[in-house]
């Protein structure tokens, strides 16, 4: 498997997985919504820095 296709792959998962989490997150109270949608963020921005490589 090529490096690029590795990337596109893993770029795939994390955008399965913020789909996933955001599904959990409405299935939740609204007074969990806050934190989870946090949690979430945090988690974009990592991968984000992660791929810009800041």
């Amino acid at each position: 498997m090529s490096e690029e296709n590795a990337e596109a792959l893993a770029e795939s998962a994390i955008v399965e997985e913020v789909k996933f989490e955001l599904n959990e997150i409405d299935a939740t109270d609204v007074s969990e919504h806050a934190q989870r949608y946090e949690a979430l963020h945090q988690k974009l921005q990592e991968t984000l820095s992660g791929i810009d490589g800041l």
